[in-house]
């Protein structure tokens, strides 16, 4: 179980959020709203251990994620607004990377993910040569190779195709009916997509989920 506890967190003296919590079970999928400035990306980068909140905690599986961050962190894929990629490295290099912190190399699998977000073909055009929208599909293309329980994703179907969002969407379903988690803001509509899916609204007043 993922928890968030008593979280509150202030930027430039302006308060974003104060006392959420919420747990996010095996199977579910949890989609965080606001408006624009309102905190989403500040929750998310919280949650994966990239910031600190002013106030609370988070937990993985009962234990304070800054006391076991390494194992967190094996468990978790956090894909943010930035692709996270290397500009110097072709897209299969990016991924077999990846792949390789993970202790598995398989090229059947990347070229397989590199076919989902529909850049099969630029295997080995470097990340340098790409426009920003292929150098975020090479990042998504992680979803497909990752065995993290838990995903965080920071609008994961900004600027993907009307085809491209069925298909992520449908992966998020998949990865939630085998028991992971799933975090994410988006500007889509995912209501009805899955009879796990929450909804999360941020603003400046106390929460508690």
């Amino acid at each position: 179980m993922f928890e968030a506890l008593n979280l509150s967190c202030v930027r430039d003296e302006r308060t974003l959020f104060i006392g959420l919590s919420f747990t996010v079970e095996p199977g579910e999928m949890v989609q965080i709203e606001g408006q624009n400035g309102a905190g989403k990306t500040s929750l998310l980068r919280i949650l994966a251990g990239l910031s600190l909140p002013d106030v609370g905690e988070v937990r993985w599986q009962g234990e304070n994620t800054r006391r076991q961050r390494d194992i967190f962190h094996q468990q978790l894929l956090f894909l943010g607004h930035q692709p996270g990629i290397k500009s110097v490295l072709t897209a299969y290099e990016n991924l077999a990377f990846y792949q390789s912190v993970d202790g598995k190399t398989d090229a059947d699998a990347i070229y397989q993910a590199l076919e989902h977000v529909g850049l099969l073909g630029y295997e080995d055009v470097t990340v340098a040569q790409m426009s920003a929208g292929q150098q975020r599909r090479v990042a998504l293309a992680r979803l497909w190779l990752t065995r993290a329980p838990l995903w965080i994703l920071d609008e994961p179907l900004t600027a993907i195709d009307k085809q491209g969002v069925a298909t992520l969407i449908a992966l998020f379903e998949q990865h939630a009916e085998r028991g992971g988690m799933v975090l994410l803001t988006t500007h889509q509509d995912l209501q009805g997509v899955n009879r796990n899916l929450r909804k999360l609204r941020l603003t400046s007043e106390s929460h508690v989920y």
